[in-house]
């Protein structure tokens, strides 16, 4: 699979002799593929991403895979920040308001084993803009679908049901942080971004159910 190689000005070497460990997806949030084709590629916007996937399957490379991108801003994954430096960005051509369009999601499964075995990044280091920077960023939202690429190894699987837990604050703080979201966050923001990756549909305070998808993620340190 060939990108039509559309470069941006925005990128630079990335930072203490790193490589990429992560796969950082996002939506675009903007009226078109075009459009935001354009802000990433525009110098005074000073944002960019490696790729973008259009809706109808269109992909765009902007950055070479080898630099970094400006694409993840303020986070943390694991306790290690400069998230971009770290990570591989993808932009996907979405307004947050409706799902992803089947060709984007296909172009992106053909996407995402290239990049990880580059680089030898695990399905666990596949994550999205709201895991690693809690309250600032919600995408790619709950209407991506992580499931679907956790089936075919693209993306951390859930947890396995272990019984019930003391929904306790503190004790999900440290499940969640040991499942690599060490953002500083408030109690309900950093629910609600655990949320958003593993259970989109569910509401109200914490509970025992939110433990779960977490279940063996809190041993990827």
């Amino acid at each position: 699979m060939q990108p039509v190689w559309h470069p941006s000005p925005n990128f630079g070497p990335r930072r203490d002799g790193l490589t990429p460990s992560l796969i950082v997806i996002h939506y675009t949030a903007m009226e078109s593929a075009e459009a935001a084709l354009e802000r990433l590629c525009d110098p005074q916007a000073e944002v960019s991403s490696h790729y973008l996937i259009g809706m109808d399957g269109h992909l765009w490379q902007m950055v070479d895979e080898a630099n970094r991108a400006w694409h993840a801003g303020a986070g943390s994954w694991h306790g290690k920040d400069d998230i971009n430096s770290r990570s591989v960005g993808i932009e996907l051509d979405n307004s947050s308001t409706h799902p992803f369009a089947e060709p984007q999601m296909a172009v992106l499964e053909r996407l995402l084993p290239q990049i990880m075995t580059r680089w030898g990044i695990p399905p666990e280091g596949v994550i999205g803009h709201s895991d690693m920077a809690p309250g600032r960023k919600f995408d790619p939202g709950p209407r991506f679908d992580w499931a679907r690429l956790a089936r075919q190894g693209l993306a951390a699987r859930n947890g396995h049901d272990a019984g019930p837990v003391d929904p306790d604050s503190e004790l999900f703080r440290q499940v969640a942080c040991g499942a690599g979201y060490s953002a500083m966050a408030a109690d309900d923001t950093l629910l609600h971004a655990v949320r958003l990756r593993f259970r989109p549909w569910a509401t109200g305070p914490l509970s025992s159910e939110d433990f779960t998808p977490l279940g063996h993620a809190a041993l990827w340190t």
